[in-house]
């Protein structure tokens, strides 16, 4: 188990322009070759987005992009017609496939916050898609087969216990709160990659609770 602290993030963004970004993996002028993946997984950004503040359009390919909101709302929209908002508890996904542009907005009144991951998907190419699911709830895994992968929420009231799925590679990032995996304690932003993954349990605080999203991917 590689456990990666908040505070080892790379930061990004532009403040100036109300985004502020921190970073998991190698990203943009961040480039470190000893930290460009984790299984499938690409890309696990914090982002910050004051009201107004928002990333212009932009394009992406191969690459699934998984997005869950912490707070706030997030305006999305795409080079194939699709326009949403995107509210606490609903994920996003967008398959770039072969090609697709997107705009991400704070058009609230209130800060944002989400966190966007990005895996690489099997078999390159193919027609983009798009996807929400509003109100995901505890119990039910939201697959994402183009990657062999597969998103578990857990929201743990305090000291409440729950498996960790086993895997080839697991990734569990702390969205707030904290938790004990391991006999390491998480807290808020940090994460751990887990290598074969058997029989791990994670355990909330006793006072605080938490909220996490467990990645399990299959080997590559």
């Amino acid at each position: 188990m590689d456990v990666r602290r908040a505070d080892e993030r790379y930061p990004g963004g532009d403040p100036a322009a109300g985004i502020t970004s921190r970073h998991a993996f190698s990203f943009g002028p961040h480039y470190d070759p000893g930290n460009l993946r984790f299984g499938a997984l690409l890309a696990c950004n914090e982002e910050h987005l004051a009201p107004g503040a928002g990333f212009d359009e932009h394009p992406h390919s191969h690459t699934e992009i998984v997005t869950w909101v912490v707070s706030g709302e997030l305006t999305h929209r795409d080079s194939t017609g699709h326009e949403t908002v995107v509210r606490a508890g609903d994920v996003q996904r967008l398959s770039s496939a072969d090609g697709v542009r997107h705009v991400e907005r704070n058009d609230a009144p209130v800060p944002l916050t989400f966190v966007q991951m990005w895996l690489a998907p099997l078999d390159p190419g193919g027609d983009p898609a798009y996807e929400t699911v509003r109100g995901i709830a505890d119990s039910t895994p939201y697959a994402v087969p183009e990657a062999g992968a597969m998103l578990h929420v857990r929201r743990l009231s305090p000291g409440e216990r729950t498996a960790v799925p086993d895997g080839a590679y697991v990734y569990v990032h702390v969205v707030r709160g904290e938790v004990t995996l391991g006999g390491e304690t998480l807290g808020a932003g940090d994460s751990a990659r887990v290598t074969d993954a058997e029989a791990l349990e994670a355990v909330a605080g006793a006072a605080s609770g938490a909220e996490l999203l467990v990645w399990e991917m299959a080997g590559r």
